[in-house]
């Protein structure tokens, strides 16, 4: 198995590569200390196999995994616990915990090696991480060779574009392939409010609320922007402004 170490820490990553010398399977082609370089690697190279640190500088291991263009098997290396459940929500191998021994390694690496053989279909990872295991905190976004990471508190409006939404940020604006549905689950409620089918708003940013016509209404943004409201968005919309 071609390995990948994404691993901000030398330490931690030379302790790992001297624990591999007992895995004879696993050949490591590369070490990276951050999730850029991890992306563009991992694309590169294609390994079968990536033991993947969670908090780094830059990107952390989750979003590192969304913006990768191929899936390996993935075995998650981390001193944080909280993040158990997601990580196994992306379909990881296994869930390492920092400091682990060689024998737990070792185990982890017959569950790829497993896995590889069977050949188990692998899922595209499906949860971006925050920094606390609550709701978003940024987007990460990629566009051929470039990536951008915006805090959410610049998204002014997200909006349905089929199977894309568009991030909206003052002079800026960004084509993601996710859901309404996924953002409306994975933003702060209090911040953001589903004000249509189409369209999701950060509430500070909502000036008006105007009537058109019976039962039919829009909102008004900072930027003078109007946005379609629904009866069910009304309802929400009237629910935080009341």
């Amino acid at each position: 198995m071609k390995a990948v170490i994404v691993e901000d820490e030398r330490l931690a990553a030379e302790l790992l590569r001297k624990f591999l010398e007992s895995a004879t399977e696993v050949e490591v082609i590369a070490e990276c200390r951050n999730g850029f370089d991890a992306v563009k690697i991992i694309n590169r190279d294609k390994p079968d196999l990536v033991f993947l640190d969670i908090q780094m500088p830059k990107l952390n291991g989750f979003e590192t995994l969304e913006l990768l263009d191929y899936t390996p098997l993935v075995i998650f290396t981390t001193a944080f616990n909280q993040y158990a459940i997601k990580a196994f929500e992306v379909n990881a191998v296994d869930y390492l915990l920092k400091p682990f021994s060689e024998e737990r390694l070792l185990e982890a690496v017959e569950k790829a090696r497993q896995k590889l053989s069977g050949k188990t279909p692998l899922a595209v990872p499906s949860l971006p991480a925050t920094t606390d295991g609550g709701y978003l905190e940024r987007v990460v976004i990629k566009n051929g060779s470039s990536i951008f990471i915006e805090s959410v508190n610049n998204i002014m409006y997200i909006e349905a574009q089929d199977d894309y939404v568009m991030i909206h940020t003052p002079g800026k604006k960004y084509m993601k392939q996710r859901t309404m549905k996924f953002y409306e689950e994975n933003l702060d409620p209090k911040d953001f409010i589903r004000i249509h089918r189409s369209y999701i708003c950060a509430v500070k940013e909502i000036k008006h609320i105007e009537l058109l016509e019976k039962d039919s209404y829009q909102v008004r943004l900072s930027d003078k922007k109007s946005l379609p409201v629904s009866r069910s968005g009304y309802e929400k919309l009237k629910e935080i402004f009341k």
